[in-house]
Order: structure tokens, then C-alpha cells, then sequence
């Protein structure tokens, strides 16, 4: 039989995996919330051909990896080549945002002299971020087409 001191230890256990499954990252890899912006004003590169889309974190992260593949061909293959791919080569500061295709500090792209390639209009997109062992992705869809300047 058990005695209560046996049995109150094994509730303490319990209640103990309890709390870390339930509230810390111990178990459970740290998620990255995004947030997805289409900003509709005149591209830098005057070859865009849609508009130039920003992206919020829920807070400060020291990225580590930042990829945006085209999703249809992420969903069949998910070694697909990137049409955007930057690695930290240093001790990266901390990032609360970035627009696509603009220089992160402490990243570089992962490919030497790889240039970030341009968006299609209404096409549907994911973006993967790694900071250490938290990760984030988000799937989105850019507008335009860019309208002409006279």
C-alpha cells in the first residue's frame, strides 16, 4: 500500500508535468507569431511588379534564418529553392520587423551574392523564420500589379 507522503509525492509529479508541458518551452519549441503587411506605395526597385510586402513580430528576435519560398511549390517539395534566403553570419541584434528583400542587420543571404528575387502579383508566398530554437512561418499573398507613374 502506499502511505500519503508516497502519494502526495506522486501528485506533486504530476502536477509538476503538468505545468512544464503546459506553460514553458522546455518540451514544446518557442513559436514565432508574424504578421503579414502588404504596404501599397511605390517599390524602391522600379522593376517590381507588386507591392512591397512588411513583416511584424510578436517581439524582439535575434534571427537566425529568414526564407520566403513560393507555396505552391513549397507544398510538393519542401527543399524548394528560395526566392529570398538570409543566414545570421554574426551575433544578429534583436529584429521586431523587416520588408522583403531589404538588408537585415547581422544577415547575409545564404548563397554569396544571391539578390532577393522579385514577387508576382497575386501569388501566394510563405515565409520561415528560425531565431535559435523558436520558429515562425506565415503564408501570404501579394497585390498589384504596381500601377505605371506617368
Amino acid at each position: 500500500m502506499f502511505s500519503k507522503q508516497n502519494i502526495l509525492i506522486l501528485v506533486a509529479a504530476v502536477l509538476a508535468g503538468i505545468y512544464i508541458y503546459s506553460f514553458t518551452d522546455w518540451i514544446n519549441r518557442p513559436h514565432i507569431q508574424i504578421l503579414a503587411q502588404t504596404r501599397p506605395i511605390r517599390p524602391a526597385r522600379s522593376s517590381a511588379k507588386a507591392y512591397p510586402v512588411s513583416f511584424l513580430l510578436d517581439g524582439d528576435h535575434r534571427l537566425t534564418d529568414v526564407k520566403v519560398v513560393l507555396l505552391s511549390a513549397f507544398e510538393t517539395n519542401k527543399d524548394t529553392r528560395p526566392l529570398w534566403h538570409l543566414v545570421a553570419y554574426t551575433n544578429p541584434p534583436p529584429t521586431h520587423g523587416f520588408l522583403y528583400g531589404a538588408r537585415i542587420s547581422g544577415m547575409r543571404p545564404a548563397t554569396t551574392n544571391a539578390q532577393p528575387q522579385p514577387l508576382q502579383p497575386n501569388s501566394a508566398y510563405r515565409l520561415l523564420v528560425e531565431s535559435g530554437r523558436a520558429r515562425g512561418q506565415i503564408d501570404f499573398r501579394t497585390s498589384g500589379p504596381v500601377e505605371e507613374s506617368n
